[in-house]
């Protein structure tokens, strides 16, 4: 048993180093002087600075920054609602068939989705840009986010709901005093996801941005076809440890999903009292 759980723990490691080797690469030498990824010569923040001074780099990171969360709370809400409406679902038929329509984007490559959008934008006259951005980064983020939400509904007693009811709370008390806190962990879990997969996206994002707008995946690419620059290290080594302090966020938020059951009675109570 031992040798077996050594054996496996060897090759979690080896995976890990797979994963994570060229990213340490990229960003060894982001710091170095010599100005090449051949031979480190030299420790220097240089790079760092030239990302931090170049004026068009910070818009297309503002610009990211607000698709990402625009689009990623904008899924999230529309997220509730459809994780609601799969949950209430009472056929199981129907309850398959929208789970199956809500995966479709999830499974479908994202070339095929990045093409799609650039027709449908293309015939329905929506200029490509800021809009055609937002939307498309909201479409593929909301399948996100329900997949994140309903988990915590299924988990949820029925008897909960009843019990408000009893005490003569509203529909809208209901959801907003019982439901909502009670998921509101899944609610995070699903913003955070969505706003880490709009910050990575480009795949999608390539198809349907226009002249004179950008994110952040796009430019890179665009500027890493031009030659190897070492600026793009200490980008990508920047972006990195933003996806991480953002992972780590939902670790947290993860963790407080199991909440005792006296907090969860507390929004039951406060429910069914008139006001």
């Amino acid at each position: 048993m031992k040798n077996k759980n050594g054996i496996a723990n060897i090759y979690l490691v080896l995976v890990f180093v797979v994963l994570y080797a060229p990213i340490f690469y990229l960003m060894y030498y982001s710091f170095n002087s010599g100005g090449t990824m051949h031979k480190f010569e030299g420790f220097t923040l240089d790079y760092y600075r030239e990302v931090l001074r170049d004026t068009r780099l910070i818009i297309i990171v503002i610009n990211t920054l607000v698709i990402a969360l625009l689009s990623s709370s904008i899924a999230t809400v529309i997220a509730v609602i459809g994780a609601l409406a799969i949950h209430r679902s009472r056929r199981r038929r129907s309850k398959n068939a929208l789970l199956s329509l809500n995966n479709v984007l999830i499974v479908s490559p994202d070339v095929i989705i990045g093409a799609s959008f650039l027709i449908l934008f293309t015939i329905a006259g929506i200029q490509l840009g800021f809009t055609s951005v937002l939307l498309s980064h909201v479409a593929f983020s909301i399948p996100i986010a329900v997949l994140m939400i309903l988990p915590h509904l299924q988990e949820m007693s029925p008897t909960l709901t009843d019990a408000a009811r009893d005490l003569g709370a509203s529909r809208m008390s209901v959801l907003t005093k019982v439901i909502l806190p009670i998921i509101k962990p899944g609610i995070f879990s699903g913003f955070f996801m969505a706003l880490t997969y709009s910050l990575d996206d480009f795949a999608v994002t390539f198809f349907v941005t226009g002249n004179g707008y950008s994110t952040l995946p796009v430019e890179i690419y665009s500027r890493a076809r031009q030659g190897v620059s070492l600026s793009i290290n200490a980008l990508s080594t920047l972006i990195f440890l933003f996806t991480i302090l953002l992972v780590i966020g939902y670790y947290f938020l993860n963790q407080r999903k199991n909440k005792p059951s006296a907090i969860i009675a507390e929004p039951i109570a406060e429910a069914g009292v008139p006001r």
